[in-house]
């Protein structure tokens, strides 16, 4: 199993969540974050006085999937999440050891 974290701009949300629903995610986690990247936050000018805006607002995904489907779920994101300017975000896979539903106690592939 592998768990994706991708870093997303906010606006994109939407497109990406129905898009990944489409290709049958079953679930997923999402965050709103704010970070510093290679985009840095910008300055902005209010009666004259500059003020620091402060990170840039991102949301978080983080979707726990089998093997099989990573490489379609991965095409997915970068399909609906891309702008093709700064910011558009990062994508992190990680390996899971194991999963468990509280509920009942199901584990491995059983639980998602």
């Amino acid at each position: 199993m592998k768990k994706i974290e991708a870093i997303i701009r906010t606006s994109k949300f939407e497109e990406v969540v129905s898009e990944l629903s489409k290709i049958g995610v079953p679930f997923l986690t999402f965050s709103e974050v704010k970070g510093i990247g290679t985009e840095h936050a910008t300055t902005q000018q209010y009666r004259g006085t500059a003020y620091d805006v402060g990170f840039i607002p991102r949301t978080l995904l983080e979707i726990v999937i089998t093997d099989e489907k990573l490489d379609s779920v991965l095409d997915c994101i970068f399909e609906a999440a891309y702008t093709g300017n700064i910011g558009d975000g990062k994508i992190f896979v990680s390996d899971i050891l194991e999963v468990y539903r509280i509920r009942n106690k199901d584990k491995g592939e059983k639980a998602l």
